[in-house]
């Protein structure tokens, strides 16, 4: 299981920890403020209040275990600097930072961020895709021009086979999983859905109503599947 540290607690911070933890991550946040700290712990692997700008107290915490870590405080630009440089001392192989301004996102490059993110530019991008194809629900940049994006599959889809509809060939992606919402009856006896994952999806399969295929691709190719634009 993947191993991830969210550090800053902030409207982005907890939305990215409570995110990996729903996707089946093993979680470690931490966060100057103890309040903060209470309210997510018991929805996350492991919850620490900590200064994030002490080596000691990190090493303490398991840092150096992670297998990525997001540091999430991009509004106080030295406590992130910082932050971002005692990670890489730790050996964290995949350090993602979030910068308020290109200056800072090039201090962070330099002292061992391995991505950055801007997340109002990114918001911004989102909210416009999200117009132009509402039928995508998430999207994460893997490289530049390139994403994993979970989609909706449009109507003509259902029913037929993987196979059949050829998505590298038709739009150019790769499917790598689909999420199902399979019917259930809770405890109390009402009707809800568990949401299943086939992370080996065959050419034999078929798209049902509900599903959500989980692609990778180009940013055009992902946006012409969601338009149904083969």
């Amino acid at each position: 299981m993947k191993q991830f540290a969210v550090i800053g607690l902030g409207k982005f911070g907890i939305k990215v920890a409570l995110t990996l933890a729903e996707k089946g991550g093993q979680v470690l946040v931490v966060d100057e403020d103890i309040r903060k700290v209470e309210e997510i712990k018991d929805l996350v692997s492991q919850a620490v209040c900590l200064d994030s700008t002490d080596e000691d107290a990190m090493r303490a915490a398991g840092l150096e275990d992670v297998d990525a870590a997001i540091v999430g405080a991009g509004g106080n630009i030295e406590h992130s600097i910082l932050t971002t440089a005692i990670l890489k001392k730790l050996g964290v192989p995949h350090i993602v930072a979030r910068a308020s301004s290109d200056l800072h996102a090039q201090i962070l490059e330099r002292v061992g961020a391995t991505r950055i993110i801007n997340v109002e530019e990114q918001m911004g991008e989102q909210v416009a895709r999200g117009i132009i194809a509402p039928a995508i629900q998430e999207q994460f940049a893997l490289a530049t021009g390139h994403s994993l994006a979970e989609v909706v599959p449009r109507p003509e889809l259902i029913g037929q086979t993987i196979g059949k509809i050829n998505f590298r060939q038709t739009y150019g992606v790769n499917i790598i999983a689909i999420q199902k919402r399979i019917p259930m009856v809770t405890p109390e006896g009402t009707n809800a859905f568990r949401t299943e994952i086939n992370d080996l999806p065959k050419p034999t399969d078929v798209i049902e109503e509900d599903d959500v295929l989980v692609v990778v691709g180009s940013d055009e190719s992902i946006e012409r599947l969601a338009r149904g634009e083969g």
